[in-house]
């Protein structure tokens, strides 16, 4: 399973990610060994979808990060 996922910072910033350890990867943001959000903690998880397929979520995920993708995940 592959998971995309979307932060909240402590900044009002949002992260968006994608792993395929969703447990392994927040524990990782949370203790600071994440670039993006190791100086915007805490952090909170505001949404996480799972995918079977890599090339469906990692699609996902990038449109996550344009404007509209950004804007839609902010209104929904």
């Amino acid at each position: 399973m592959y998971y995309v996922y979307i932060l909240f910072c402590s900044d009002k910033t949002y992260y968006v990610g994608l792993t395929e350890n969703i447990k392994k990867r927040i524990i990782q943001h949370k203790n600071s060994l994440v670039d993006y959000t190791k100086y915007r903690l805490p952090i909170k998880v505001i949404w996480i979808g799972i995918f079977k397929n890599k090339k469906i979520a990692a699609n996902f995920e990038k449109y996550l990060k344009t404007g509209s993708g950004n804007a839609f995940f902010k209104k929904n």
